[in-house]
């Protein structure tokens, strides 16, 4: 019952008018059946066929279609006493063959002897090749990994692999007892080069100092301590010699990293400067509010001049036409309105010494901190209320940028044209050092790279592994050897000769 076919039996069902079945009636309300070959649908029980029984059916076909087609026949679903039977055929098949795989087992087997009885059964290792010299295990295989398991005392009839012999073939197989509530998972073999070079190469000889022992396989030393003593008598013979080489020519390398590093340095004491002159501003902010607070409003100041030739300018925020004298106010509210539906969290909070920036609002919803300015945080830290004595307190400048040393004295809540002047100067003090602390976290990872270069440049393994051999030097210091051994070799005969005239 396909969904197409369904949606199409639908459709046909629901025509008005429509003649069905032998009886040509549109009564569908009842069970039909309709022919596969025809698609001519009939009732049921005018075909006495119930609903039972169309169930088994596989295809039907009317009357018509089978006297136009003989070779049409309804066909039904097998019964189960039918799939029973097809089973019962197949088991007795299994059991025939079964029995001759019996059969043909005991065939192969060999005739009984007597003679036989009470002598040893053949060796199964031939003594010489490297599985039979081998008196350790290896740990890593299977039948290893069982013994470490059961113990030997359980498991006694299996063996390593590196210690079968390679000329009879796999030892014997452990017995189905040790392994029977256990089911051992297949892992894959590695068929790497070295494994297989460790199976067939023959045994080497251990490459400690004074050392007799057979080495380990995959491995040039029986023991660990024999490679360590290598290693150490290594060193003491080689590293006085590169020492010696490592202060008889000068590293570029060296004297570059020492370059950059003071550049660095400069740079961290740049930014420190910056810092120290950010703090200073801060500080000389805070003295300009309190100035303001202590001050009177001046009477002159509160009457605003108002042009009727005023001109409009769209919000940069929500592009709505606004007056250009309220421009500022309006701009500021609605920056506010839509930045306080963005979130800036982190899941750690602010440890800074010295006067707290950010906002560090705990979201126990997110678990996470705010980390938006304090000053510019819309969500979590509103302005304060203005009262009507309020003076503004802005410094009046002249030319842009010259400071006449005279400050606002308008009320602070009818100002439009240093509308939070404090809070767009201190975001702007806040956002500088914001920068200048990323630059030097930046600076302080450059050094620590440029330092751990130099402390590695010199050490033993960099002067084991490389060498720099200077002809120049190496010349003058020859040269200067073979005078020394000259001079010897004259005060020498000297000493010869004036012994010789004293006899």
């Amino acid at each position: 019952m396909l969904p197409e076919r369904k949606s199409k039996i639908a459709t046909l069902l629901k025509q008005d008018d429509q003649a069905y079945c032998i009886c040509r009636s549109s009564d569908s309300s009842r069970f039909m059946i309709a022919c596969d070959s025809c698609e001519e649908w009939y009732h049921g029980d005018c075909i006495n066929i119930t609903e039972k029984e169309a169930k088994h059916i596989k295809q039907f076909f009317c009357a018509k279609c089978k006297e136009e087609d003989p070779t049409l026949q309804t066909r039904y679903k097998p019964k189960r006493s039918e799939k029973v039977d097809k089973t019962d055929k197949d088991d007795r098949k299994h059991k025939k063959n079964k029995e001759k795989e019996k059969v043909s087992k005991y065939e192969k087997d060999e005739p009984y002897n007597p003679a036989t009885i009470g002598q040893k059964k053949p060796s199964k290792h031939c003594g010489e090749c490297r599985g039979c010299l081998r008196t350790e295990n290896c740990g890593k295989c299977d039948n290893c990994r069982q013994l470490k398991r059961f113990g030997y005392s359980r498991s006694g009839k299996l063996r390593c692999e590196q210690k079968m012999c390679h000329v009879f073939g796999n030892p014997l197989k452990p017995s189905k007892n040790v392994n029977r509530n256990i089911k051992l998972t297949k892992r894959r073999r590695r068929d790497s080069s070295s494994e297989r070079i460790d199976y067939l190469e023959p045994p080497k000889h251990c490459y400690g100092p004074s050392c007799v022992k057979q080495s380990r396989p995959g491995s040039k030393y029986c023991s660990e301590d024999c490679g360590i003593k290598l290693a150490t008598s290594r060193i003491f013979q080689v590293l006085p010699s590169r020492l010696q080489e490592w202060g008889l020519t000068p590293c570029i390398a060296e004297q570059n990293n020492g370059l950059a590093i003071e550049n660095v340095r400069k740079q961290q004491q740049h930014v420190r400067q910056i810092l120290h002159e950010l703090d200073r501003r801060h500080a000389e902010l805070d003295r300009i509010v309190e100035r303001a607070k202590n001050d009177t409003i001046d009477p002159r100041t509160e009457i605003d001049d108002n042009d009727d030739t005023e001109m409009s300018m769209y919000c940069i925020t929500c592009g709505h036409e606004v007056n250009s004298r309220t421009a500022i106010k309006h701009m500021e509210k609605c920056f506010n309105k839509y930045e306080s539906q963005a979130s800036f969290g982190s899941i750690f909070k602010t440890r800074i010494e010295g006067q707290v920036m950010f906002c560090d609002y705990y979201n126990p919803m997110n678990h996470t901190y705010c980390k938006r300015l304090k000053v510019l945080c819309p969500e979590h830290c509103k302005d304060p209320k203005i009262s009507d004595t309020e003076v503004c307190g802005c410094p009046l400048v002249a030319n842009v940028f010259d400071a006449t040393g005279e400050y606002c004295r308008a009320p602070k809540k009818s100002c439009t044209k240093h509308y939070v002047w404090e809070k767009l100067r201190r975001a702007e003090i806040d956002m500088e050092r914001v920068r200048q602390w990323l630059k030097i976290d930046e600076l302080l990872e450059q050094e620590r790279q440029i330092r751990s270069n130099m402390a590695s440049r010199a050490g033993v393994l960099a002067l084991l592994l490389h060498s720099t051999y200077n002809h120049e030097i190496m010349e003058k210091i020859n040269q200067e050897r073979n005078r020394e051994q000259m001079r010897a070799i004259e005060e020498e005969m000297k000493r010869r000769k004036l012994s010789d005239t004293e006899q």
